[in-house]
């Protein structure tokens, strides 16, 4: 931002200005400094609020004409597709927008690991993600009850018996998450009344994630601190702005093609036939997002050790900036480190085709090694790795790589002192 205080050329705009400064705050988004060498991972934040925005428009039209009944639900899905104008196509959006939300948000996660923005200062940043996820996931599994299909009903079944596990509380809890001493309408009720509400959270905390970024600024590829405007940034607007756009166009024409195309291929096929509590399908899975920790769950024999690990796998999230001790924050300076990041990267997608497979034979004990290396990797690996590793040299600036320069601080000040000494020569 422009170290002047942005103020406004009318007369009018000075005096609504005063009153709400939404002038000063849409200046300073536009002249926001950024480093300029940002990569096209960084895009996915703009694409992430796209998505949000998509989902919760989509979602408000579906509500208008869905019938939260447990008689009526399948029925009313069935209205939207075949008598709504364009309702098969708002339908299909909101359901593989949750799909393409998700894959955003993965990169998106999988980016702050690699590059360490989850590092200090930025700690706050990276916890109200977490919970944006966390919500993310709640908000995704209450939808995917809503269309009261076979999967909906035995996913619903599945997952809200895991509460059960709590000692002394957990069987009240589930009889009142159910409403009644099973899944039925009232649970119907109480999803779609959740559903509906969740989304809005998720953009009250997504306005707190931009403003908590907007106080240390942007991470970047180097990982090295930019507080002030300088040569090693760019304002927001134009530069970054345009970025984001051609990154969305990219993005929009693979959502299009699963919209008008594939518009079924990341559902299951159960979920088509309506709900019946007599008839328990072959094999009940979640959607493909929640299949890592579906596999987790199911990996641990005791039933409450199994909740506890599903839900310790995301806590070990939460507390990442204090369990990885290194003060390099970037992989591109951290070599032991990079092949670690790459073998998490590798280990969630076993899990989560593991989460899809019976949990039985091999599967089960494959999906156990998974979830006994991502445990290992936060809670043993990152933190000795932080202490033990070997780091390479950060650049001062950077334009330094591009440009070159002195590799670390002490060299640069030896540079400056030859330069001083030369000059009194």
């Amino acid at each position: 931002m422009s170290s002047h205080e942005y103020t406004p050329s009318s007369k009018f705009g000075k005096w609504f200005n005063d009153r709400l400064p939404l002038l000063t705050l849409a200046n300073h988004l536009a002249d926001y400094p950024t480093p300029k060498n940002l990569n096209y991972w960084w895009t996915f934040g703009g694409i992430l609020t796209f998505c949000l925005i998509t989902q919760i428009i989509t979602g408000l039209v579906l509500a208008m004409h869905y019938i939260a009944h447990a008689d009526l639900a399948f029925g009313s899905v069935e209205h939207i597709m075949r008598d709504v104008n364009y309702g098969w196509l708002i339908r299909y959006v909101h359901a593989n927008g949750a799909s393409m939300f998700f894959l955003a948000v993965y990169i998106h996660i999988f980016r702050a690991l690699y590059y360490g923005s989850y590092k200090s200062p930025r700690e706050i940043i990276w916890i109200i993600g977490m919970l944006i996820y966390f919500l993310m996931m709640a908000t995704a599994f209450l939808g995917y009850v809503l269309p009261w299909g076979q999967m909906s009903f035995w996913g619903a079944t599945v997952i809200t018996n895991l509460f059960s596990a709590i000692p002394l509380v957990g069987e009240s809890i589930t009889h009142w998450l159910w409403g009644g001493y099973s899944v039925d309408n009232p649970t119907l009720t109480r999803f779609f009344s959740l559903h509906y509400l969740f989304p809005f959270l998720i953009l009250g905390l997504v306005i707190l994630h931009i403003w908590a970024l907007h106080v240390p600024g942007n991470n970047n590829p180097i990982g090295i601190d930019i507080k002030k405007p300088s040569n090693d940034t760019v304002p927001f607007h134009p530069y970054i702005v345009i970025k984001d756009i051609f990154a969305l166009l990219i993005f929009l024409i693979i959502f299009a093609f699963f919209v008008f195309f594939s518009p079924n291929i990341l559902g299951h096929s159960d979920n088509y036939i309506e709900a019946n509590p007599l008839v328990t399908p072959a094999h009940i899975v979640p959607e493909w997002y929640l299949l890592p920790f579906y596999a987790i769950l199911r990996s641990i024999p005791d039933k409450l050790l199994g909740v506890i690990a599903m839900f310790a796998a995301i806590f070990v999230l939460v507390i990442l900036p204090w369990l990885d001790t290194s003060k390099v924050r970037s992989a591109l300076f951290r070599p032991i480190y990079k092949q670690f990041y790459w073998f998490l990267v590798a280990d969630v997608l076993i899990l989560g085709y593991m989460g899809a497979m019976p949990a039985e034979g091999i599967y089960l004990l494959i999906a156990r090694v998974a979830t006994a290396y991502y445990f290992i990797h936060f809670l043993v690996i990152l933190p000795i790795l932080g202490r033990k590793e070997r780091t390479l040299n950060v650049p001062l600036s950077i334009t330094e790589p591009v440009l070159g320069g002195m590799p670390n601080p002490s060299m640069a000040k030896a540079k400056s002192d030859k330069v001083k000494i030369n000059s009194l020569g």
